[in-house]
C-alpha cells in the first residue's frame, strides 16, 4: 500500500494545528481568568464612587459639581502617568510593575473611606489614577506577548466583559454592603463600600507577582513544541505588521502618525459614553423611583448583564470575519440610539431600562473592539508608548463626561441635555472609524 505524500503532509499540518489550538488554551486558561479578576477589581475601583455618591452627598453635604470633579479629577492622574508607566512595564516586565501598581491603587481606593472634604476627596481620586494608568495600557501590550493580532478581538471580548461584570456583580454587591454594614464600627455605609473593595485589590496585587509570567519563554507550563509554534505566530504577525504601508515601528513614528491621533480621538468619543454609563446609571435609577441602594443595585445590574453577553458575541463574531470598522461603529450607533430612547422615557420605567441597556451594550461593546485596531499597526518596538498614548487620549473623557453630566444636571436638574451630547459624541465616534483605512486593522 502507498502514501499519498499531501496525506502525509496534511496529516503533519492537522497535528500541529491541534498542538498550536493546544498552546493557545493553555494561554488562554492560565492568563484570562487570574487577569480578568485583577480587571474586575481595577475597573471597580475606579468607578464605585458612583455608588457612594448616593450616600454620600448627603452624610458630607456636597454638590452634584463636587462629585462630577471628584469622579472626573481620577482621570487627569491616569492620563499624566499612562505613557511612562507603560514605559516602565516594557522596560521591567509585566509581573513587578503590575503586582506594585495594584497594591498601590488598592491602598489608595480603601482610603477613599476617610475623605470629609473636597480636598481630600480630589487628592485620593487624582492618587488612585496615577496607579491605575499603567494597568489596562499594560494587559493591552502583555497580550501582544501571546497572542498575534488575528486572535485578539475574541481575547479582548473576554478579558473586557470584567467592565459589565464588574457592574452586574458590583452594583447589587455595592449595594448590599452600603445597606448592610451601615453603622457597624461607626462608620457609614459608602465608607465600608470603599474598604471592602480595596482589600482584595491589595491581595490580588500579591498574586500577580506568583502567577503570572512575562512571556512565553518564562512559562514552564508550555513544552517546547508549544512556545516554538506560539512565538512563530508572533514573529509571523510582527512580519505582517511591518509589510503594512502605515505601520508605527518607533514612538517618533507614533507621534507622526495621524491613525493614531484619530484613534485617540476615537477612544475617546468611546470614553465618554462609557464614563457617563459607570458614574451616572445608579443615579438614573434612583430617578426612576428605586430609593434602596439594593434595588438600585440589582436594577442597574439588568444592562451591564446585556453587554456582558453581547461583548462576547461581538468579539467573536469580528474575529470569525476578520472585520473591525464594522463592529466597531455598530455598537456606537447602538450605544446613540440606547441614550436617545433613555432620554424619551419619561419615568418609563420598561423604556428607560432598555434605553440604558442598549447604551451599555453599545458603548461597552466598543472597548473590546477598539483595541485590535492599534495593536494591528503598531509595531513591537512602538506599542508600549503608542498604546498608552492612545489610552490617555481616550481616558480624558473620564473627566470631561462624569464632571460634564454633573455640571449639567446642577444647572438643568435632569440630565436629558447630557445624553443628547453624548449621542452626538457616540455618532461623531462611529464616523470616525469608517474613516480609518480597513487594509491596517482587518487581520
Amino acid at each position: 500500500m502507498t502514501t499519498h505524500p499531501g496525506a502525509s503532509l496534511s496529516a503533519g499540518a492537522s497535528a500541529q494545528d491541534r498542538v498550536r489550538e493546544g498552546a493557545y488554551r493553555k494561554v488562554t486558561l492560565h492568563l484570562i481568568p487570574f487577569i480578568f479578576i485583577c480587571y474586575l477589581f481595577n475597573y471597580l475601583d475606579r468607578v464605585n464612587v458612583g455608588f457612594a455618591k448616593l450616600q454620600m452627598l448627603d452624610a458630607l453635604q456636597w454638590s452634584e459639581s463636587v462629585y462630577g470633579l471628584g469622579a472626573g479629577i481620577f482621570f487627569i492622574g491616569y492620563v499624566a502617568s499612562g505613557v511612562p508607566s507603560n514605559l516602565l512595564l516594557h522596560r521591567l516586565g509585566a509581573r513587578k510593575v503590575i503586582g506594585t501598581l495594584m497594591i498601590a491603587w488598592g491602598i489608595a481606593s480603601a482610603c477613599l473611606m476617610f475623605v470629609t472634604t473636597p480636598a481630600a476627596f480630589y487628592s485620593l481620586r487624582f492618587i488612585t489614577g496615577v496607579f491605575e494608568a499603567g494597568f489596562f495600557p499594560g494587559i493591552v501590550l502583555y497580550f501582544t506577548n501571546w497572542y498575534p493580532a488575528s486572535r485578539r478581538g475574541r481575547i479582548m471580548g473576554l478579558f473586557m466583559s470584567a467592565i459589565p461584570i464588574s457592574g452586574l456583580l458590583g452594583s447589587p454587591l455595592s449595594g448590599w454592603m452600603m445597606q448592610s454594614f451601615a453603622g457597624h464600627g461607626g462608620l457609614a455605609g459608602w465608607q465600608w463600600m470603599f474598604l471592602l473593595q480595596g482589600i482584595p485589590t491589595v491581595l490580588l496585587g500579591f498574586l500577580v507577582y506568583v502567577l503570572l509570567n512575562d512571556g512565553i519563554a518564562q512559562a514552564k507550563w508550555l513544552n517546547a513544541e508549544e512556545k516554538q509554534l506560539l512565538r512563530a505566530d508572533l514573529d509571523e504577525d510582527e512580519r505582517q505588521r511591518r509589510n503594512g504601508a502605515n505601520t508605527a515601528d518607533t514612538f517618533a513614528s507614533v507621534l507622526r502618525n495621524k491613525h493614531v491621533w484619530m484613534l485617540g480621538l476615537v477612544y475617546f468619543c468611546i470614553q465618554m459614553g462609557v464614563y457617563a454609563i459607570n458614574f451616572w446609571l445608579p443615579t438614573i435609577v434612583k430617578s426612576l423611583g428605586f430609593a434602596s441602594p439594593v434595588a438600585v443595585g440589582w436594577i442597574s445590574a439588568i444592562p451591564y448583564l446585556c453587554a456582558s453577553i453581547f461583548m462576547i458575541w461581538v468579539g467573536r463574531s469580528a474575529d470569525k470575519h476578520k472585520e473591525r470598522r464594522w463592529h466597531l461603529s455598530g455598537p456606537l450607533l447602538m450605544a446613540l440610539c440606547g441614550l436617545l430612547l433613555a432620554t424619551q422615557a419619561h419615568g418609563n420605567v420598561v423604556v428607560a431600562l432598555i434605553g440604558l441597556s442598549l447604551a451599555t451594550m453599545g458603548a461597552l461593546s466598543g472597548l473590546p473592539m477598539f483595541w485590535p485596531l492599534p495593536t494591528a499597526f503598531l509595531g513591537s518596538a512602538a506599542a508600549a508608548g503608542g498604546l498608552a498614548l492612545i489610552n490617555s487620549l481616550g481616558q480624558v473623557a473620564g473627566f470631561v463626561s462624569p464632571f460634564l453630566v454633573g455640571w449639567i444636571k446642577d444647572a438643568t436638574g435632569g440630565t436629558d441635555v447630557a445624553l443628547y451630547i453624548l449621542s452626538a459624541v457616540m455618532l461623531l465616534g462611529a464616523i470616525l472609524v469608517l474613516r480609518v483605512p480597513a487594509r491596517i486593522v482587518n487581520r
